[in-house]
């Protein structure tokens, strides 16, 4: 358990830093946080621009590209970064032009995937950045009592890495990483919501349970 004045690197080297190793490695891995609205979800997960109080998803955007750059005579990699919200049960593309609804479709290893996301090729920490910032500018938010600037939707911003031997020897791995950042969970007579923010806050609730 941390302390409630833990460092964010402490946040990211406890919590998420072994999740996004085993990506690395070709496996799938989910970092998400959840609790009250205002509870400091947001922060935790996006944290500040200073290298101090970064967030676990620049963290991990960092911690990324550090270890492609250990590994870079040997291994060639490809990364890739989509950003999706949950609002209202709706799943919208936070990265692509389109407004419209996208549908949550199976593949032919029943995995769930969202169709017509869009996927953006990055190759650094700063492009990483500017995914991020797009979505953010992108996502829901409005005013409760308990919160200015509340997050109204649930997202994801996925991180997908494939590496394959410079050489040839052997076949390409794949990981993908999900960093969720939920919408807060809320009473309405605490947050004060009304009209279309207490429909949102319902909706939220329900996605919640």
């Amino acid at each position: 358990i941390l302390a409630c004045c833990a460092p964010q690197c402490d946040v990211y080297d406890f919590t998420a830093r072994p999740i996004v190793q085993s990506v690395l490695e070709g496996f799938n891995g989910t970092v998400f946080a959840y609790g009250q609205t205002g509870c400091g979800k947001s922060f935790t997960m996006e944290g500040r621009m200073e290298p101090e109080l970064r967030g676990i998803i620049p963290s991990s955007f960092v911690h990324v590209f550090e270890e492609m750059s250990v590994h870079s005579e040997e291994l060639q990699y490809l990364v890739t970064a989509s950003y999706v919200e949950i609002y209202n049960e709706e799943v919208r593309d936070l990265l692509g032009d389109s407004k419209t609804s996208l549908q949550l479709k199976e593949d032919g290893k029943r995995e769930t995937y969202v169709a017509g996301l869009k996927e953006v090729p990055v190759k650094s920490v700063a492009e990483l950045m500017n995914a991020l910032n797009v979505g953010l500018r992108n996502r829901q938010v409005g005013a409760t009592l308990m919160n200015a600037d509340s997050s109204r939707s649930h997202s994801v911003f996925i991180l997908s890495v494939e590496q394959a031997r410079k050489d040839g020897d052997g076949g390409m791995i794949a990981g993908k990483l999900n960093l969720v950042d939920l919408a807060g969970s809320e009473r309405q007579s605490k947050t004060g919501a009304q009209g279309e923010r207490a429909k949102e806050g319902i909706k939220i609730n329900l996605s919640l349970s």
